[in-house]
């Protein structure tokens, strides 16, 4: 039940009450942002987060806080679970005990949740769980929810989480799998590029033809905004602005805004000296997606051109 001095808060916002939130993840980049945004939308939120002291530092007040999913109390209802926990795949080389890590941050971890849900605590009524572009492997070829993959380990690693999340259905929940692009926001893929693009040393990847699929942070929180309160949305829905742009071009426009040169570019055979397959997987393929779901129910994007996006995010004018 909401407490008089929670309810008391969302009237005094102005804001309607929308349920109870349980969020994974929400420590991390999208996660904290979509904490605060869902407070402010009307939801109780809740995060299981393996350091409490750490995630006090950072998210708002009212947020309760587990360190597992075992310290909630039997019988607790959840409306709404957002699942985006997962070991940073762009953090160091990939080694086999690091991919182990991913796959049990990710489908170990999403497993456990379902366990949970089905012995210790009634069924969230939604659950959103996060996925990836990698889903569909490389490819220049236009993608959408409906396409195929090329394979590789990425596609591996977000198909078996995809498929651990749609357990949930069997549990009564309206499952959304939300396969996110590069998000763009105040940390993430970003904060890593600035610092050479800065220098002057920025530049494509390889051949700079790979694609990649964006979104600026605000249209992430903003699309799962819409997936929660429309209850025709499920399945596949990818989260990634409508203009997905090529390495080269991307390099180009974040030297544009900010004023730099941006033809450093780095080979191949040194990408992958330096990254391991991380270079393969990430930085030398791509993938060309557009979220077709999102689009013909009515979102409507507030960042759909790179430029705009970056200009926002950098505090500049682009004129």
């Amino acid at each position: 039940m909401l407490s008089s001095f929670i309810q008391y808060k969302y009237s005094a916002m102005g804001a309607v009450y929308l349920g109870s939130m349980l969020v994974t993840g929400g420590s991390g980049f999208i996660g904290r942002n979509l904490c605060k945004s869902a407070l402010h939308w009307g939801f109780d939120v809740a995060v299981i987060t393996r350091d409490k002291k750490m995630a006090r530092k950072i998210l708002p007040t009212p947020v309760t806080l587990y360190s597992c999913i075992e310290e909630i109390a039997e019988g607790t209802q959840y409306d709404s679970l957002v699942n985006l926990a997962g070991e940073s795949l762009a953090s160091g080389r990939w080694t086999e005990i690091r991919k182990q890590k991913f796959y049990d941050s990710r489908i170990g971890f999403t497993d456990r949740l379902v366990n949970s849900f089905s012995k210790h605590l009634p069924p969230p009524k939604q659950v959103l769980s996060a996925s990836a572009v990698g889903f569909y492997g490389h490819s220049s070829e236009a993608l959408d929810e409906n396409s195929g993959s090329s394979g590789g380990f990425s596609h591996y690693l977000c198909s078996s989480w995809e498929k651990s999340a749609k357990a949930f259905e069997a549990l009564g929940s309206r499952v959304s799998l939300l396969r996110i692009g590069i998000v763009l926001g105040d940390g993430g893929a970003l904060a890593n590029m600035l610092p050479a693009f800065r220098l002057g040393l920025g530049g494509p990847f390889g051949h700079g033809r790979q694609y990649m699929s964006w979104i600026h942070l605000d249209d992430v929180i903003r699309a799962i905004h819409h997936c929660l309160k429309n209850e025709d949305v499920s399945g596949a829905i990818n989260l990634s602005a409508p203009n997905p742009v090529t390495n080269k071009e991307f390099s180009q426009a974040l030297g544009k805004v900010l004023g730099r040169p941006s033809a450093f570019a780095m080979p191949s055979w040194a990408a992958r000296f330096i990254f391991g397959e991380l270079a393969d997987e990430l930085l030398l393929g791509g993938q060309r997606v557009f979220p077709s779901v999102l689009l013909d129910r009515g979102f409507k994007f507030s960042f759909n051109t790179l430029e705009v996006a970056l200009a926002s995010l950098l505090d500049k004018d682009i004129g």
